[in-house]
């Protein structure tokens, strides 16, 4: 971890000033006219504790000898402050040293910024902020609290001193775990803000006064110094969900204390990038050049402390991600890189937002080989990239003028994403109108070689390169209801799931089923779907007939009647149906009493039973036996999020149909003529559809890229498969 700071000198230097003395304005560039307002005054120290406030020399006792502070009013963000900036910044004077001792080893953090101590044979040991086994409670591994019973023995002293004695350690101790917790919900506070020059200053008491910080408050500091090095700070909620009184705060136990600070703008880091940069949004506070340095100077004075032997802080991928990105924000796509491979190292697990700054700086830097590495370092990792990544490495390989990366990248997105946004879709439009992608491709290939990959791949691609060369056409055009591109003519493919595909997801249903379904319960439907089966359509009946008191039987038997009029068979539809929906006042009524009689007479219809999730039931048929599944529900719970994500959307696609309900009437909305994914057909045209953003409703778009002399290159193909 030392070389993590090789690179970036400043938070040395600016220890060394602190140390001897020397004002900060000989470590930052000089302050403009805002930065001066915001900073209202720096702290400067001559050795004899004289510090210039507007020009006036003042002096305060406040934190003994050789420690100075300055009060000042600070602006940011709308919030008006006092503060005190420290000048013995990154020292921990008077701070509590919390390392092995006697027959006692430090293990690691517990809640609220407390000590978990472990006694060399294994006991369990004091706490910094615990009141003692003899309060009923003791710590475990992790700063887990659980309580135990309390013996009379040991409330018994051996002597008054000793009562005196424990009860004033355990005041000590109270009073620091509750100025952990209150620093705690400040710093939660300044993150809810947006506010890093507040978090820096409180930072700076903590040291000042000895508090001991734990695994949170660092990542909060580190969040905000991060993203403040970037340009804008996202006002967002932290860990305690914006509580701001200690009550709270402890109320809740802090029992997270030991995870990363989640935000959500820490998160969706990713979906903010464009061309590599960060895009402000509408609470964004913007960040002076000042105090950008200022905060990533800062940023790995903070870090540095947090990784020291004496604070025995346990590392975190959100620190780690913080580090990357202040290293992004000089452009040091190494550091960032280098700090990302450090978390396998430490027993961290990187998350897709661990790999953005080194891929951000490499991408915009033009370092494409790089970029990739770090690509291929994620798929190593079990990361895989998403669309935001994906057009970064593209946008890079599209200015490089690499083709067979861009080749690679729409494989890529094929399978991710299936459809682009629009912004990808502009990146790709500005790749197919280059030169360069008029002169990438193969001039000949064997048509029949080709037709044998398309099928075995299961349709609407082949992955052998580009083919054909010459200048594209590029339209956005729409498909008719036969699966035609209304600008080339091309007719598009129906990609299904192919026969093995097709076994695998139903085992996996099928294993997933027997482990949430109590009993042997789903067995019994197997054996049963396998004797009545086969079926057309299978119908989610709890999502047809839905009603606001009940299942209306009356719907269910509409949509059931119109899908038996659809098929050659005219069998009925398998009425998947969970059994309380067949009980209560509305099954008295003659009509509905008929309706479920004549399902079962007809063996249409199976009752779940009680325990059972009926989504199992339905999902399961509809894939054993080939058929349309009847549903508006878009599969989008937990139950759905179990299942693989490459078959799932593949399989949903081609077999769900949607209805509605119309005057004396129910209408269809069958599966689309041909898949809405990206498509490469034997010809080397493109066919890319585009998110529909805010329409819905909309028709579909497609891009659709064709060579401007692709009847010429099929031409001569066919003279060489003739020969």
């Amino acid at each position: 971890m030392a070389s993590l700071l090789t690179p970036h000198p400043l938070p040395a230097r600016l220890a060394a000033a602190s140390s001897s003395s020397v004002s900060l304005k000989r470590v930052l560039p000089p302050l403009a006219c805002h930065a001066r307002n915001l900073f209202d005054v720096l702290p400067q120290s001559d050795g004899n504790s004289d510090v210039v406030a507007n020009g006036n020399p003042q002096r305060t006792e406040e934190g003994g000898a050789g420690s100075v502070s300055v009060p000042r009013t600070t602006a940011q963000g709308g919030v008006t402050r006092e503060a005190s900036l420290s000048a013995s910044q990154g020292r921990n004077r008077g701070a509590r040293r919390w390392i092995r001792g006697g027959d006692r080893l430090v293990l690691g953090e517990g809640t609220e910024g407390e000590v978990v101590q472990k006694g060399w044979m294994g006991g369990h040991g004091s706490t910094g902020g615990s009141e003692g086994r003899g309060r009923g409670r003791r710590w475990m591994r992790g700063g887990m609290r659980v309580q135990e019973p309390v013996k009379a023995g040991n409330l018994a002293t051996s002597g008054e001193d000793r009562g005196v004695g424990n009860a004033s350690k355990r005041g000590k101790r109270s009073k620091g775990s509750e100025r952990g917790v209150k620093l705690r919900v400040d710093l939660d506070m300044c993150s809810k803000r947006g506010d890093v020059m507040g978090a820096i200053d409180l930072y700076d008491s903590a040291v000042k006064e000895g508090v001991r910080m734990g695994q949170h408050h660092y990542n909060v500091l580190l969040y905000l110094c991060s993203s403040a090095a970037l340009g804008t700070v996202q006002p967002a909620k932290s860990g305690t969900n914006g509580k701001s009184d200690s009550a709270s705060a402890e109320s809740s136990g802090y029992s997270k204390d030991n995870d990363m600070h989640e935000d959500p703008v820490h998160d969706q880091e990713r979906n903010k990038f464009s061309l590599f940069r960060l895009e402000e949004t509408a609470s964004s506070i913007p960040i002076s050049d000042e105090v950008k340095e200022y905060a990533r100077t800062r940023g790995f004075e903070i870090f540095d402390k947090m990784r020291s032997e004496k604070e025995r802080v346990q590392m975190s991928e959100a620190a780690l991600t913080a580090v990357a990105r202040m290293a992004m924000s000089m452009g040091n796509g190494d550091m960032a890189f280098e700090t990302v491979k450090q978390m396998k190292e430490l027993g961290i697990a990187p998350k897709l937002r661990s790999y953005g700054p080194a891929l951000t700086a490499f991408c915009s830097s033009g370092h494409v080989d790089k970029a990739f590495d770090v690509e291929a370092h994620m798929l190593e990792s079990g990361v895989m990239p998403e669309e935001p990544e994906l057009g970064m490495l593209l946008s890079a390989s599209v200015v490089a003028r690499q083709g067979d990366r861009v080749y690679y990248l729409l494989h890529k997105f094929r399978t991710t994403v299936r459809q682009v946004s629009q912004s990808t879709a502009k990146l790709l439009e500005a790749w197919f109108s280059s030169s360069t992608a008029s002169k990438v491709g193969k001039r000949k290939w064997d048509i029949s070689v080709l037709a044998e990959v398309i099928e075995n791949n299961g349709g609407g691609w082949h992955g052998l390169g580009w083919l054909g060369r010459g200048k594209w056409i590029i339209t956005r055009s729409h498909i008719d209801k036969n699966g035609v591109c209304l600008a080339c003519g091309d007719k598009l493919a129906i990609i299904d799931l192919d026969p093995k595909e097709t076994e695998d997801f139903a085992t996996m249903v099928a294993k997933l089923a027997h482990k949430r379904v109590k009993n042997s319960n789903f067995e019994k439907f197997q054996k049963w779907l396998e004797k009545h089966g086969p079926f057309d359509a299978v119908m989610d009946a709890a999502n047809v007939g839905l009603s606001q008191s009940h299942l209306s039987l009356s719907k269910v038997s509409a949509v059931a009647d119109a899908t038996q009029k659809r098929f050659p068979s005219r069998k009925w539809p398998l009425i998947v149906v969970h059994n309380r929906h067949l009980a209560g006042k509305h099954m008295k009524n003659p009509a509905n009493q008929k309706l479920v009689q004549k399902w079962k007479q007809a063996n249409a219809v199976y009752e779940t039973p009680t325990g059972s999730n009926d989504d199992w039931y339905w999902l399961f048929a509809a894939i054993r036996w080939k058929c349309l599944m009847i549903t508006n529900d878009e599969m989008r719970d937990h139950t759905f999020q179990l299942l693989e994500k490459d078959f799932f959307p593949k399989w949903k696609e081609r077999h769900q149909v949607h209805f509605t309900f119309g005057d004396n009437c129910v209408t269809f909305q069958m599966p689309p003529p041909c898949s809405v994914v990206i498509q490469e057909s034997e010809k080397g045209h493109w066919h890319i559809p585009v998110t529909k953003e805010g329409s819905p409703d909309g028709e579909q778009t497609w891009l659709c890229m064709t060579r401007r002399n692709h009847m010429h290159n099929i031409m001569n193909q066919e003279l060489i498969q003739n020969f």
